[in-house]
């Protein structure tokens, strides 16, 4: 995993002084099955029927988690902005699920999913994550597990100290999620 310097725009919208390139690990098929096997050992006892991630990240940690758990896997893509199942995937009102995600700065992924499982009426056992970048700040209602903590600062685009000073912010990666010009 790559932990870069410097001034980023991030999914959320939010600007921070550290970017976290989780696919420097995730490319790597035995590394990847380690954080796939470690994720699935966090919620091995808790009879899940399905696994949850978003594209593009989630793709590949949904199916490896769903590998080591022997149960179905999918995952949500954004259309307009929004959160959607597709390729005709589906939840059955009842099911058992965990949501796995990459990194969680503010969770606003994390918290689009546990609507669209609500939306089918799941029953949302666990999340579980690759990074905590929020120091635990985030509550997502359900029990949650992080594999890494790296605690990072994030601000608001008018708050940002980096924009005071003047240096130039860099976008990486795209989720397709709607955000406004900075």
């Amino acid at each position: 995993m790559a932990l870069l310097d410097g001034h980023f725009l991030l999914t959320s919208g939010r600007h921070s002084n550290v970017y976290i390139e989780k696919f420097r690990i995730l490319e790597h098929p035995r590394a990847l099955d380690d954080v796939c096997r470690a994720m699935s050992e966090t919620v091995q006892n808790q009879n899940v029927e399905l696994v949850l991630g978003a594209a593009i990240g989630g793709i590949l940690i949904a199916g490896g988690v769903g590998r080591y758990l022997d149960v179905k896997h999918i995952f949500s893509e954004r259309v307009d902005g929004k959160m959607e199942l597709r390729r005709g995937f589906s939840i059955t009102k009842g099911q058992r699920i965990i949501i796995v995600e990459d990194i969680i700065t503010t969770g606003g992924s994390v918290f689009e999913l546990i609507q669209l499982a609500k939306d089918y009426e799941a029953e949302i056992v666990h999340v579980v994550n690759l990074v905590d970048r929020s120091s635990g700040e985030v509550n997502f209602e359900v029990p949650t597990t992080a594999l890494l903590t790296i605690p990072s600062e994030s601000w608001e685009p008018e708050d940002c100290p980096l924009c005071q000073q003047g240096v130039a912010i860099t976008q990486r990666g795209r989720t397709g999620k709607q955000m406004e010009t900075v």
